[in-house]
């Protein structure tokens, strides 16, 4: 993979032919958030079997990968950032004048980047490419600034197309999706992407990849990724500030909400909170710097309480971009066989066919009355997160099977994706290293702005 990325460094430097929070100060900044498949007007089951099926595309893409390597670092390989994700997108302006972008949020990278004409080999969007020749603020990176050498992998462009020496970056994922282009600063605008009212925008002039060569598991909804890794590069990072939240609303809801840089997001927003406020330590690991880990104790389904082994329970990361919580593959059979035996119903399968396979057969009277299921909690380090059923429950009536939104994968590492947190206000102080997190309603957050 490195030879690669270096082989297409060297061929690609030849000539070629956010709006401030009302009360909260003027540290915070906050963005539009939504799922990616909000307003396409699909029903339930499609949407559930589009994120499975996303989610078992990328891993098969990471089994492939590197297999000299082992399985447990695939998880987050390669040096540039984690695995391409595009399930809840960032509402975002560049430029002057400000331009639409919407960028998938991703804790597990660091580069922010967009895709930029003219583009030589990019995936299918719906909003205009950004052009930065359209931008009285762009401004290329030489290759000898210091931010530019900073990067893994970059070169210098030369001729037409890259600028004079301006420095060109080659960031690659671990599900092989990559991004090439030309690191640059320019004007982001925080807020309704430049539709509002201008003078009530925050605008911060920052650096970021403008994308002209692009392949990956993305979709038309996006135009790129917003890091929010531990890294220099994240738009945290840059941005300089000491927390950040989100708050994803259901993938079923067109409903927007928002995710927040700076403050205190957890005070300012209790309004919108529906239960207790739970907080555990948010851990480090030097051969992942730029992932969030967490301390995964144990799982409880109904009365069956499933200890994760003592080494593996400081290597569970929460990600943004991942759709679906996965587990070691010994825990899920172990989390497999709690539910098989708790809920009291035969096996069943999606119509279709579908990513899940943790699934019952549905009687009649479902239609009706909801069969009980045993509540999931994962106990962290000082917290016990208590999942609404709503969060790895999914019943499809018309076709009577119902299914438990988890998955295994190999390797000793949990994942903990968006759709188990759903409805939740999570915010991560990166100061003191701690995440919270509490039940919300977050449509009510987009009321703040």
């Amino acid at each position: 993979m490195m030879k690669r990325l270096a082989a297409l460094l060297v061929l690609i430097a030849l000539p070629y032919p956010a709006r401030a929070v009302p009360g909260a100060g003027a540290g915070v900044v906050a963005a539009l958030l939504t799922h990616a498949d909000a307003g396409r007007g699909l029903a339930r089951p499609e949407l559930v079997r589009r994120m499975a099926h996303r989610a078992r595309a990328r891993r098969r893409l990471l089994l492939l990968s590197e297999p000299e390597r082992p399985v447990r670092a695939r998880v987050r390989a390669g040096l540039g950032g984690g695995i391409a994700t595009n399930e809840y997108l960032v509402r975002l302006a560049v430029g002057t004048p400000p331009r639409p972008v919407a960028l998938t949020l991703d804790t597990g990278s660091d580069l922010v980047w967009t895709q930029c004409a003219p583009c030589r080999g990019c995936f299918d969007q719906g909003l205009p490419l950004l052009d930065p020749a359209a931008s009285s603020t762009y401004a290329a990176l030489p290759c000898g600034a210091p931010r530019c050498r900073a990067l893994p992998f970059t070169s210098c462009g030369g001729g037409r197309g890259w600028g004079n020496r301006s420095c060109v970056y080659a960031y690659h994922y671990g599900d092989k999706s990559l991004t090439v282009g030309q690191l640059a600063t320019d004007r982001f605008t925080f807020g309704d992407g430049g539709g509002g009212n201008a003078g009530s925008l925050s605008a911060r002039r920052l650096t970021f990849g403008c994308g002209h060569f692009n392949k990956g598991v993305f979709q038309s909804n996006e135009t790129g990724i917003a890091g929010f890794g531990r890294g220099r590069w994240s738009l945290p990072s840059q941005l300089n500030v000491t927390s950040f939240s989100y708050c994803f609303t259901s993938m079923f809801e067109s409903k927007s909400s928002l995710v927040t840089l700076g403050g205190a997001p957890a005070a300012l927003y209790s309004h919108a909170h529906a239960g207790e406020v739970w907080s555990t330590p948010l851990l480090r690991n030097p051969s992942q710097p730029s992932l969030y880990f967490l301390s995964l104790e144990a799982i409880s389904v109904g009365s069956t309480c499933i200890p994760v082994p003592a080494p593996r329970r400081r290597s569970t990361i929460i990600d943004s971009g991942a759709s679906i919580t996965t587990l070691p593959e010994d825990l899920y059979e172990a989390v497999r066989a709690a539910f098989a035996a708790q809920v009291g119903l035969p096996p069943g399968g999606v119509e279709g066919g579908s990513a899940l396979d943790l699934c019952f057969a549905l009687p009649v009277t479902a239609l009706w009355r909801r069969p009980a299921v045993p509540p999931l909690t994962l106990h962290l380090e000082g917290a016990d997160w208590e999942l609404p059923r709503g969060n790895y429950v999914f019943e499809d009536l018309g076709a009577r099977v119902m299914c438990v939104v988890l998955d295994a994968a190999p390797g000793e590492q949990a994942v903990i994706g968006n759709f188990q947190q759903q409805n939740t206000h999570v915010v991560y102080d990166l100061e003191n290293d701690r995440l919270s997190f509490a039940p919300a309603r977050c449509d009510r957050l987009v009321a703040s702005l």
